[in-house]
């Protein structure tokens, strides 16, 4: 078989085509997910059986030593339906880039920013959902909501000094109880079955996590009192942000964008990889989910949001509200120098600023223009690139996606840093969920690559 490789940009372009088949009208305007799916699935598994069948020992890349000892970056090795990270062009979910999701996915009344609910139809099944059928997901997860006794009460009685992380992580791992899938197992379903016991828990944990979320919110910082209600009228992140107890119509909106934007980054990294091998081990969702949050509160992970405020910070102490330029790239030059990095600055896939940092500078344009807070974040995105470029070490001197998003929670109150990577955990929720659904409905196996020690390695190389 000859040896071919087949570039990003390529996957990309060959993404957008197939989604582009995949909108085809549903056969009938259902508002039951599970029903579009059983409609899908048994499509997609043949497609994907001929294509095996047909390319199977075809090879798709090489592997450099630096790629092994380098956290396997850019090894091409995993299976991911619902988005493709391109360095270029940034997210996108089921070849949709963010601004098309803020186009084409429904709104609540009024509102501008997508709606959860309308993105995770899209990620799971490749279709933009219609109005009636975000509508069906919202009255869905909220039938679905509500929490065990027995998960209330260990959140209730954990220590508040625990960190939110962790108290998230224990109450998904609790909710392994609920599972579905662990009872089909247990019954010996066929494993041809396996996606519908995963899509019940997968829906079951989404529908739950705003709950578990909040709980830990007041608990930890409004002293347990507080916690709002869920409304069956209402969307996902309405409900959410009730719960937390915030009732701003504009903290509603950026909560929508927020989750929707936070939700998939293609299947390499912390958080998604994780939910997938352990997912392959066919621990249920909640498991495997837990595990992926264990990932992502790692300070290269979903911590980073927190550290770009704390650094932040100390760069308003330094230079106030109002600095110069020179100040600032003084500034940044002392902060380079001493060893450190500009945090919220650089991707290891991104080769330009990530869609999801412009969303939320438009979404602070548009909405908080003058806080201080957000015109140094933007002073800062005039001044740091040209001196990350300037080093000549870094690949990519543009924002990511925590360069922004904590300014925004701090302008509307939350200012728990903390308390962010649980935000950000709820909305991962949905990409690596319903890639967990396809990994059963595919029949992916456990996840087994294979490790070499440095000697066999040396030895292999010079073979």
């Amino acid at each position: 078989m000859a040896l071919f490789r087949i570039s990003t940009k390529r996957v990309l372009e060959v993404q957008k085509i197939s989604s582009t088949n995949l909108l085809r009208p549903l056969s009938d305007a259902s508002t039951d997910l599970k029903k579009v799916l059983n409609e899908k699935v048994p499509q997609e598994q043949e497609r994907v059986k001929a294509f095996r069948k047909s390319h199977g020992s075809t090879k798709v890349g090489d592997v450099t030593v630096d790629m092994m000892y380098g956290g396997m970056r850019g090894i091409k090795g995993l299976v991911w339906e619902p988005s493709v990270l391109d360095p270029e062009e940034g997210i996108r979910f089921r070849g949709k880039s963010i601004p098309e999701c803020q186009k084409l996915l429904p709104k609540a009344p009024g509102g501008a920013e997508p709606l959860p609910e309308g993105l995770f139809w899209l990620l799971i099944t490749g279709d933009v959902p219609t109005d009636a059928q975000v509508k069906a997901i919202s009255q869905e997860w909220a039938a679905r909501s509500s929490l065990p006794s027995h998960v209330v009460k260990t959140l209730n009685d954990l220590p508040k000094n625990i960190h939110p992380m962790t108290q998230f992580s224990a109450a998904i791992t609790l909710l392994n109880s609920e599972s579905e899938f662990v009872k089909a197992y247990g019954s010996g379903v066929h494993k041809s079955k396996y996606w519908e016991s995963v899509y019940e828990d997968s829906m079951n944990l989404i529908a739950k996590l705003p709950g578990v979320a909040a709980t830990i919110y007041r608990n930890t910082y409004k002293d347990g009192k507080g916690l709002g209600s869920v409304d069956s009228g209402k969307d996902w992140s309405w409900n959410f942000a009730n719960m937390l107890g915030y009732d701003n119509p504009q903290f509603i909106e950026l909560l929508r964008l927020y989750l929707t934007i936070h939700s998939d980054h293609e299947g390499g990294n912390v958080s998604a990889h994780t939910t997938h091998l352990v997912g392959s081990a066919l621990s249920d969702p909640y498991l495997s989910f837990a595990a992926g949050m264990n990932g992502l509160a790692g300070p290269l992970h979903g911590l980073a949001n927190q550290e770009v405020l704390v650094w932040l910070q100390k760069l308003r102490a330094k230079v106030g509200d109002n600095p110069s330029d020179e100040k600032l790239k003084d500034f940044i030059w002392s902060t380079l120098k001493s060893g450190q990095v500009v945090p919220g600055y650089g991707h290891a896939v991104l080769r330009k600023t990530d869609p999801r940092y412009t969303c939320q500078r438009e979404f602070a344009l548009k909405h908080l223009p003058e806080d201080s807070l957000f015109k140094l974040v933007s002073q800062v995105y005039k001044v740091v690139p040209p001196i990350l470029l300037e080093t000549g070490k870094v690949k990519n001197p543009w924002p990511n996606v925590d360069a922004h998003s904590g300014v925004l929670l701090q302008y509307y109150g939350m200012k728990e840093m903390n308390y962010y990577t649980v935000l950000f955990g709820v909305s991962r929720a949905l990409g690596v969920l319903a890639s967990l659904v396809w990994d059963r409905a595919l029949g992916l196996p456990i996840e087994r690559p294979k490790s070499l020690s440095t000697d066999l390695l040396i030895k292999a190389v010079k073979a």
